[in-house]
C-alpha cells in the first residue's frame, strides 16, 4: 500500500491478495492466512469530508459492512464484537484494521485492511478459536468474487455515513454486538470480574455495567473468552 501512502491511489482502490506473510492485526497482533485461501483485502477510503475526532465512526461502517457480508452466508449467528472483529457464535471469522492517514491535523484518508476466513480449515494460532465460512457452511467459495461482494457492501455502508446521521449506523452496530446484555469475563489489571455488555458509545467506549456502569477504553481490559 505505498502508492496509498504516497498519494498514488484514488478513492475506492481495492488491493485483494492471495497470500500475506506479515498481516498485522490489532494491538500488534499478526493475521495468518494461508495462500489463496481467504479474503485479504485492503480499500482505500477519501476522509477528506470527515472530521478527524470521528475515526470511529468509519470503524463502524466498516464493520458493518464486513457483517453484512459475512453474515448473508454464515447466518444470524454473526456478531460484531467490539470494536471490529466479525464473530460467527463464539468464534473468530475475520478482523479489520484501519490506518489513518493525517496531513496537517486533516484527515486525509484510511487504508482499511480486512481479514476475513473463508476456505481455511486448519489455522496456526488457537486465539479467539478461528472459524471459516467453509467449516460454518460444508462449501467453498471463490475469495475473489466474495471480496468484490465486500467491496459492494462497505460502498452501502459508506453511504450511509456519509449521509445519514450516525445514530442510525450506531444503532444497527449495537444490535450486532457481540455478547450485548450477557454477563462476560473480564480481566484488569490482574483483577478477573464479570460485567453486563450494555452497548457501545458514540466515541467507540464499550459500556460495561457490574455494580455501576463504566465507559472502557480499547486497551483497557481483556476478554476471558
Amino acid at each position: 500500500m505505498n502508492e496509498a501512502r504516497l498519494g498514488q491511489t484514488s478513492d475506492g482502490a481495492a488491493y485483494f491478495a492471495l497470500d500475506q506473510y506479515q498481516g498485522k492485526g490489532q494491538r500488534d497482533k499478526t493475521w495468518n492466512s494461508k495462500p489463496g485461501e481467504n479474503i485479504i483485502l485492503s480499500v482505500v477510503k477519501d476522509c477528506s469530508g470527515l472530521h478527524l475526532n470521528n475515526q470511529f465512526q468509519l470503524s463502524v461502517a466498516v464493520a458493518l459492512a464486513c457483517f453484512d457480508f459475512f453474515s448473508a452466508y454464515a447466518g444470524d449467528e454473526t456478531r460484531i464484537k467490539w470494536p471490529n472483529d466479525i464473530y460467527w457464535r463464539d468464534r473468530k471469522a475475520g478482523g479489520i484494521l484501519i490506518e489513518n492517514m493525517v496531513k496537517s491535523d486533516r484527515w486525509s484518508k484510511a487504508i482499511i485492511g480486512m481479514g476475513i476466513n473463508i476456505n481455511q480449515t486448519a489455522f496456526d494460532t488457537i486465539e479467539g478459536k478461528p472459524v471459516s465460512l467453509k467449516q460454518i457452511t460444508g462449501k467453498s467459495f471463490d475469495p475473489i468474487s466474495l471480496a468484490k461482494e465486500l467491496c459492494q457492501h462497505l460502498e452501502n455502508r459508506f453511504l450511509v455515513l456519509e449521509n445519514k446521521p450516525f445514530d442510525q449506523l450506531l444503532s444497527a452496530y449495537n444490535d450486532q454486538l457481540y455478547k450485548k446484555d450477557e454477563l462476560v469475563p473480564f480481566k484488569r489489571n490482574n483483577i478477573l470480574f464479570q460485567a453486563k455488555v450494555n452497548g457501545v458509545d458514540k466515541d467507540g467506549q464499550l459500556l460495561i455495567m457490574h455494580g455501576v456502569e463504566e465507559r472502557i477504553r480499547f486497551g483497557e481490559l481483556t476478554w476471558l473468552l
